[in-house]
Parts: structure tokens; C-alpha cells; sequence
């Protein structure tokens, strides 16, 4: 590896052990066995390098949210089985990624200090609905028209942070898939009537 993977695995390894606010740029140096100038010349600034670290962690969760043991979808998309199916890999995952969670959180409620974070963060964030409405409708992310990605992504991003909050305050009583499906079925079949 070059420098800047070097740094990248680093910044990775203290963005979960200390966070997006306590991690230096020293910390990513010292982590990464590489130097201060290669941050610079890599990647512009430390924020820019922890942004890129973030998102390569959120792009790995979402990896493992694949819903079928193989990376086979089972149930037919936007079916209520299918939906159910998602959402257990999805929580399936959370063990494993609650410090990418809280790190999700911690960085969710700075306020304009970190203006340049949260730029980077809000297209990271639409590319997130996306990956989460192509699992859902089992339409290829690269086929998914707009409106699909801002409403039916939008919804599972929505429940998505929801869960997570759910989750990590308190894993014995959060949601399950099971809950939220029946939910779902409840709500549609309430609505179908009224």
C-alpha cells in the first residue's frame, strides 16, 4: 500500500476508536506509520481524509446489509417478505457496526463547524438512499430514477436512522424486522380501508 491507502486505513482505525471530533491529525499519522505532508497531499485537509474514511466505512456496513446468506435476494422486490428479508440483514449487521453507527450519530449533530463535513456527508447521504432503495426494489442503483431514490429511499433512510437510535440505546427492546414488517402490513391495510 502507498501512503494513501496507508492513511486512509488509518484514519478508518481512529475514526472508530476515538471519533470524528477527538481524532488528530497525529492520531491518523501515528496510526498510519506515514506523515503530516502526506495528509495534505492526499487529501487536502484532515476533515476531507476522515470524511473519505467515513464514508469507506458506510460503503463496507452497506455491503453487509446484503438481506439474502449468498448475496441472493430471495423474496420478490417491494413484496412485504422482501422488505422483512432487508431489514433482518440490515439489524443482522448492527453487533458488528455500532461504533460505525455512533460515529453516524456523532457526526449528524455538529452544527456549522464542520461546514466542509457536512458537505461531503450530504451527497454521501444521497448515494445512501440509493443503495438502499436499489436493495428494496431490486432495481440496479445505476437503473433507479429519481423520484424512486428521493421517496422510496428517503423512507428507508428514515427508518434506517430510527432503528439505529432504537439500537443503540437499547438492543433488547429496539424494533425487530418481524415488528416492523407487521407495522407496515397494519398501516397498509388500515389505509387500504379508510
Amino acid at each position: 500500500m502507498g501512503h494513501r491507502e496507508d492513511l486512509l486505513e488509518g484514519a478508518k482505525r481512529c475514526l472508530l476508536e476515538k471519533g470524528f471530533l477527538r481524532t488528530t491529525a497525529r492520531d491518523v499519522v501515528r496510526e498510519s506509520g506515514t506523515n503530516l505532508a502526506s495528509i495534505g497531499y492526499h487529501y487536502g485537509s484532515k476533515d476531507a481524509l476522515l470524511v473519505r474514511a467515513y464514508i469507506s466505512l458506510i460503503e463496507g456496513l452497506g455491503e453487509r446489509f446484503d438481506p439474502g446468506l449468498d448475496g441472493e435476494v430471495t423474496e420478490p422486490p417491494r413484496s412485504l417478505e422482501r422488505f422483512q428479508e432487508v431489514w433482518t440483514g440490515i439489524l443482522r449487521t448492527v453487533p458488528e457496526s455500532r461504533a460505525i453507527w455512533l460515529l453516524s450519530f456523532e457526526l449528524m449533530f455538529q452544527d456549522e463547524r464542520l461546514e466542509e463535513v457536512r458537505t461531503l456527508l450530504a451527497e454521501a447521504q444521497r448515494q445512501g438512499r440509493a443503495g438502499l432503495a436499489a436493495m428494496f426494489t431490486g432495481i440496479p442503483e445505476a437503473d433507479l430514477d429519481e423520484e424512486t431514490v428521493e421517496t422510496e429511499g428517503r423512507l428507508y433512510q428514515t427508518l434506517l436512522n430510527g432503528l439505529m437510535v432504537q439500537w443503540l440505546f437499547d438492543p433488547d427492546s429496539a424494533t425487530t424486522a418481524e415488528q416492523l414488517t407487521e407495522g407496515l402490513r397494519r398501516t397498509v391495510r388500515e389505509t387500504a380501508l379508510g
